[in-house]
């Protein structure tokens, strides 16, 4: 069964990003619609897959993670207007009976992304 799955990881603390909020879009002609919010557990991760079964389908999305108050709470401040806040990563489901794990890695000056498993 295909899912979307999480995980962040503070690089900056060598650590899991704890309590970081991650909206859910899917984008489809132009429109932006929210499928759901949720909030990282005390390893980074969700406690179940994003978007799993039928409400999993091929197409693009987009995660939001809602860094800049996760590095706050940290003590990692960039100054005002925060470096890195809001990060938006779009990406496309081209098979959605496949596992699409989507980690971040964040520092308060940089971020990455990959496809892991």
């Amino acid at each position: 069964m295909g899912r979307l799955t999480t995980h962040v990881l503070d690089t900056a603390l060598g650590r899991p990003g704890q309590g970081i909020r991650i909206e859910v879009f899917r984008l489809q002609g132009g429109e932006r619609a929210r499928l759901t919010e949720v909030v990282t557990n005390d390893d980074g991760r969700c406690d179940a897959p994003i978007l799993e079964g039928e409400a999993f389908v091929t197409g693009e999305y987009e995660l939001v993670f809602h860094a800049g108050d996760y590095l706050s709470r940290q003590g990692l401040e960039s100054g005002e207007p925060r470096f890195l806040d809001v990060i938006p990563l779009r990406f496309g489901v081209a098979d959605a009976s496949q596992h699409y794990h989507v980690p971040l890695l964040l520092s308060p000056y940089s971020y990455s992304t990959y496809r892991g498993s």
